[in-house]
């Protein structure tokens, strides 16, 4: 599939100029691709897991409750360091800063290869997220800082389908690792010695290859760097013009989005974490054959974010294009408890579901975006994402007390589709931003 063009026909949605285009044509060639992989290499370090997790719990003797834990610490570890992580990226370097964490990541997902025992893993995992903490604020921060909130969504709809693409790849690559046994190390102990060192490799390119600020780059012209500074400062005119920390952590709108994050992110880690194993229950299928089939949702998830992005860009509306597929997940969810009914219609369930989930990621970081001002932005992106990843820490950690309490895949579906339902009651009650100027310090 040809990487997708997220300047097409933007003059014609935004009235730009021709500078303008040009300018923005050449960011997103420069940036948005590179942006792309270093996601794609995070979230497969991050979600490698799911597709490691029947080899390496009947190894280790992991019960589900342990797994779950273990796998949503991840993102424990993710919360305490993300707003201090993105301040860094605000006030230093975003280059130097995301070169960092690319390198300590990579070396605590290889290191993850070599545990023995269930302390291992759990310590794994802590270091794991606080090595990528502030990773993605910081993306969010980089790329507000190129690329004007008219054309937002569209930027970060290929900045973020790294996810479901790191997923579509990491499942036929894991599937591959998963039946290798070098040097007499199991399958899933190569799935994550081998997928940790892109990123320490990309941590290394990092370094020569972004620039912090228009303003510094040079593959850009006078003009083009002026153009691109000018359409970030114009869009201060509907944030919030206050700074402060404790402004921006008591506005509204940052609590609104902040607790749909967290809400939405139990139900969509609990599905990628239990995916594979869910389609290995409903298929009778082999672990590798289970992590193949759960390319198909990603596959889904993959057009829908580009469809989202540009539909929400054009249409210049974020809250139903954030709310309404976050509502449509948790009721495909829901379809997959139906029974009986053939494995095919289950697997369209789940499809659905995965497309939905990721549908509404680009609108809503848009919709965050519009929220506070280039210099409050960094404590706004950290708190919505910190709430987001305590949600991917309860969630996993939930679901996995239910299925070693319960045994119950219904009781762990409900949970995850309650979840999303809230999420996108929250979103319903938020007013867009960019329709009002709100006054400093507004509560």
């Amino acid at each position: 599939m040809p990487f997708p063009n997220p300047v097409r026909s933007f003059a014609t949605v935004a009235g730009i100029n021709s500078t303008q285009q040009q300018a923005l044509h050449k960011a997103a060639k420069r940036i948005l691709p590179f942006s792309f992989v270093l996601y794609v290499v995070a979230y497969l370090d991050r979600a490698n897991v799911a597709f490691a997790k029947v080899q390496m719990t009947k190894e280790l003797g992991f019960s589900e409750a342990v797994f779950g834990f273990g796998a949503g610490i991840f993102f424990l570890g993710y919360v305490l360091l993300e707003i201090p992580g993105a301040l860094i990226v605000q006030r230093w370097s975003a280059r130097k800063w995301i070169a960092r964490i690319l390198l300590t990541w990579g070396l605590c997902s290889t290191l993850t290869g070599f545990i023995t025992r269930p302390g291992h893993f759990i310590a794994a995992r802590l270091l794991l997220g606080l090595a990528e903490a502030g990773f993605f604020p910081g993306m969010l921060v980089y790329l507000a800082r190129w690329f004007p909130a008219s054309f937002r969504a569209r930027a970060m709809s290929v900045f973020v389908l790294g996810i479901p693409i790191s997923l579509l790849l990491g499942a036929p690559l894991s599937a591959l690792l998963l039946e290798v046994h070098w040097l007499n190390f199991a399958g899933w102990r190569w799935v994550f010695i081998a997928q940790g060192i892109p990123a320490i490799v990309l941590g290394v390119v990092t370094w020569f290859y972004l620039s912090d600020w228009p303003e510094d780059a040079r593959w850009l012209t006078k003009q083009e760097q002026t153009t691109l500074r000018q359409a970030r400062d114009g869009d201060d005119h509907y944030t919030n013009q206050s700074t402060s920390v404790r402004s921006v952590l008591c506005n509204r709108v940052n609590l609104l989005l902040a607790s749909a994050l967290f809400m939405s992110n139990i139900g969509i880690t609990s599905y990628l974490i239990w995916l594979p194993s869910l389609l290995q229950k409903y298929s009778r299928s082999s672990s590798a054959k289970s992590s193949l089939l759960a390319a198909i949702p990603y596959l889904c998830a993959t057009f829908a974010i580009i469809a989202a992005g540009r539909a929400s860009d054009r249409s210049s509306e974020r809250i139903a294009h954030t709310a309404v597929p976050m509502a449509l997940s948790a009721l495909w969810y829901l379809l997959t408890l139906v029974q009986p009914q053939p494995f095919g219609m289950v697997l369209t369930w789940l499809s659905l579901a995965g497309a939905s989930m990721f549908a509404w990621v680009p609108t809503f970081w848009a919709l965050a975006s519009t929220v506070s001002n280039e210099s409050a932005a960094a404590v706004s992106f950290g708190l919505i994402n910190s709430a987001g990843a305590l949600g991917s820490f309860v969630g996993p950690t939930f679901v996995g007390i239910i299925l070693s309490q319960f045994g119950s895949t219904a009781f762990a579906t409900l949970f995850a589709a309650a979840s999303l339902a809230i999420g996108a009651f929250c979103v319903t009650r938020i007013r867009d931003p960019r329709t009002f100027v709100m006054p400093n310090d507004q509560t």
